[in-house]
């Protein structure tokens, strides 16, 4: 199943997705390492994720916390 892509809002991403392709891309390398872990924090990084897209933070500047690494 498809759905519209949260940040550009023209583009469909797949179920599982947080984006569509491009704009995933778009995102700092280290953003994309912190939203592609699965542990007990990721649901507050995907919320921080949408909290900023809402609030208009561009793509390229969108930073999470990597809590518990290294």
């Amino acid at each position: 199943m498809m759905h519209p892509c949260p940040s550009c809002r023209s583009r469909l991403r797949a179920t599982g997705q947080y984006l569509c392709p491009g704009c995933w891309s778009s995102l700092p390398t280290a953003t994309r390492r912190a939203l592609r872990r699965r542990d007990g924090a990721a649901l507050a990084r995907l919320r921080d994720l949408h909290g900023q897209l809402d609030r208009g933070v561009p793509l390229a500047e969108i930073t999470m916390a990597e809590a518990g690494s290294g």
